[in-house]
């Protein structure tokens, strides 16, 4: 097998591991997943936001207002030169609003979003996270009289 396989096969792990502890709500293992450098993130619809310690804020604020949210990931393309890794997919996105008064998950809501991560490749050989873009993806739709409109 060669190197090139091998790396792209760990930086699909690495990439993996990034959306299961969003779904699990675990910001101890998303931290374990970024650089202890300076990084940076930008959710849609949010700023720029670089360091480690914005950055894991923003994470710790989503998953404390999000009661559900599962990744479905498509069109995944990963690129590996040298150290740096690049990962592009379409993250379908499912999440649940706020608990019911019965303790019900909310309603679920779908979304999509493209995303960049780039990965570096760190001394002992893993690869961590070096920055996350995600924007919105307008989706197109009918009106109630059948015409097509874009919304987000």
């Amino acid at each position: 097998m060669s190197r090139a396989r091998t790396d792209i096969e760990a930086v699909e792990e690495a990439n993996t591991a990034l959306y299961e502890a969003v779904e699990r709500g675990d910001l101890e293992t998303l931290g374990g997943l970024w650089l202890d450098a300076e990084v940076s993130v930008v959710h849609p619809g949010w700023p720029v936001l670089t360091g480690r310690g914005e950055v894991m804020r923003s994470y710790a604020l989503i998953m404390a207002n999000t009661e559900y949210i599962q990744f479905f990931l498509t069109n995944v393309e990963i690129s590996v030169i040298g150290d740096t890794a690049v990962v592009s997919c379409t993250e379908n996105i499912l999440s649940g609003g706020q608990a019911e008064e019965d303790g019900d998950l909310g309603p679920l809501v779908g979304g999509l979003v493209v995303a960049t991560n780039v990965f570096r490749r760190v001394e002992d050989g893993s690869w961590k996270l070096w920055s996350h873009h995600g924007s919105p993806v307008l989706v197109e739709g009918e009106d109630d009289d059948g015409s097509e409109e874009l919304g987000a």
